[in-house]
């Protein structure tokens, strides 16, 4: 046998072994990859379904807006929870009253409802100069006209189908 037959033999060896150790890890129980979800998950997955009035996330954004609100925002486990008990005791009213109710009695849990908003509809988290991009075209704010409209900078057509008259 050739060096170069040996090579070529152990790279596909290598690349056999390494779809087969990929597709193991994609077939893991859903139940193994939420054991390592961040502290407060849940209870951050409940106040955005009572803010934003949605039964479901996607849980990959919703992994990606509960990670980036942690590393944004200054105790945001304590905040999401004390503002999940501060909802559960007030009733599920619209996302403006909690903040006017919140503004004079809790400020710093009204910031907390404003950046989960701003997160889960503007598809960002954090203040100048230090903000980050979480979601853009699955961001909450594209599904109301999602039916009629084209997501700025996308193009359903073909290349140039604009410069047709309509």
């Amino acid at each position: 046998m050739k060096m170069s037959e040996r090579v070529s033999f152990a790279m596909r060896r290598g690349i056999v072994a390494g779809g087969c150790a990929f597709a193991a890890w994609a077939s893991l129980p859903a139940r193994a990859q939420q054991q390592s979800r961040a502290p407060g998950f849940d209870a951050f997955v409940a106040v955005s379904a009572r803010l934003t009035g949605r039964t479901s996330f996607d849980p990959l954004l919703a992994d990606r807006v509960h990670a980036a609100l942690v590393r944004h925002v200054p105790e945001f486990a304590a905040k999401i929870a004390a503002l999940d008990q501060w909802i559960a005791t007030h009733g599920g009213t619209p996302t403006d009253v909690i903040t006017a109710a919140l503004e004079t009695t809790r400020p710093e849990l009204a910031k907390t409802v404003g950046a989960v908003m701003r997160a889960w509809y503007l598809g960002v988290v954090g203040e100048p100069p230090h903000v980050e991009v979480v979601a853009y075209e699955r961001a909450l704010m594209f599904d109301p006209v999602g039916d009629m409209l084209t997501i700025p900078s996308y193009c359903r057509g073909e290349p140039a189908d604009w410069a047709r008259k309509p």
